[in-house]
């Protein structure tokens, strides 16, 4: 340690109560602690507590469930995700980037922030936080790695913006592409995949709800019909029971995507980065039952299963 003031060498001067080491300079007399070691930021949280308020999360728990469980604030334990699904986007954004692909799919998974769109009132029906909360996913149909996801509204600009993304993560290489029917695809992938994807859609026609089922229950699917858009997508590979899985997946190890339950996201934010930590976490460090590696190892972006502490670098 080198003195601030007057630059000459220090002198160990025993320890600070939190067990750092103190030093003295010889000739001002000043003492200095050494730095501290911030993994978590400004956090004071251990990393150990940490790393479990974030499992239990990632097992689907709501935030109140994790600080009755763990003893940590609910404040706290909302600013350690916020944290941590920063810390995920940037992962994901640095490992997902030109990766070999062969069959795409993407769909929509639906959800609300504050609340639904339909109870808006009238000064929120301008407010781009509350209502609506649908996040685009594209998921490679052999290795299961989520390739890219965006959140927004179901309108032109969000598909835009999820297009460009996962023309991000699969690079120059020609790749087949399944989406369900909507028709904002069509435009999307037509300005920004011309060239590199094989393009089609799955549409599928739904029979008419019964009495009962109007609110709760799905209607039954009579006929999937594939519809080839762009280039020569191969017919016996135009599916999406894949990224349908992986939004199954999604609703059981997210509490905040559990349906008829309150632990909706209140911010926008949060569930942004609520979406974060899962996808990186579902890429990097879960074992998938039927791989039985990570989609990051099957598809050749790591050699072994990371961990929580070694995917958000603390």
């Amino acid at each position: 340690m080198t003195c601030h003031s007057c630059q000459s060498a220090c002198k160990r001067f025993g320890r600070h109560r939190n067990g750092l080491q103190r030093f003295c300079c010889k000739q001002c007399n000043k003492t200095y602690t050494e730095e501290h070691e911030r993994p978590l930021e400004e956090m004071r949280l251990p990393v150990e507590k940490a790393l479990s308020v974030l499992q239990l999360l990632l097992e689907g728990m709501s935030v109140r469930s994790t600080e009755r469980i763990t003893g940590v604030h609910r404040d706290t334990i909302l600013k350690l995700l916020i944290l941590a699904g920063s810390r995920s986007m940037q992962r994901m954004k640095q490992m997902i980037r030109n990766v070999p692909v062969e069959d795409v799919q993407a769909d929509e998974i639906w959800g609300f922030c504050f609340k639904k769109e339909r109870n808006r009132w009238e000064h929120e029906k301008d407010v781009y936080e509350i209502g609506d909360a649908w996040c685009y996913i594209a998921i490679e149909r052999h290795t299961k790695l989520i390739l890219a996801w965006h959140l927004g509204k179901r309108d032109p600009e969000t598909t835009f913006k999820f297009i460009g993304k996962l023309r991000y993560a699969t690079g120059e290489q020609r790749f087949q592409l399944t989406t369900d029917g909507l028709s904002l695809y069509k435009s999307a992938i037509g300005l920004q995949l011309h060239g590199y994807a094989d393009y089609a859609q799955l549409v599928k026609i739904y029979s008419s709800p019964g009495e009962g089922e109007q609110r709760y229950s799905p209607a039954d699917v009579v006929e999937a019909v594939p519809v080839p858009v762009m280039g020569l997508p191969r017919r016996e590979r135009i599916c999406t029971s894949h990224i349908e899985r992986q939004n199954l997946s999604i609703r059981m190890g997210m509490r905040r995507m559990t349906r008829l339950t309150n632990g909706f996201s209140k911010k926008w934010g949060n569930l942004e980065v609520a979406y974060a930590l899962w996808f990186a976490y579902y890429n990097f460090c879960r074992r998938h039952q039927t791989l039985r590696v990570t989609p990051a190892m099957e598809s050749k972006l790591t050699d072994h299963v990371w961990s929580l502490a070694e995917l958000l670098g603390v």
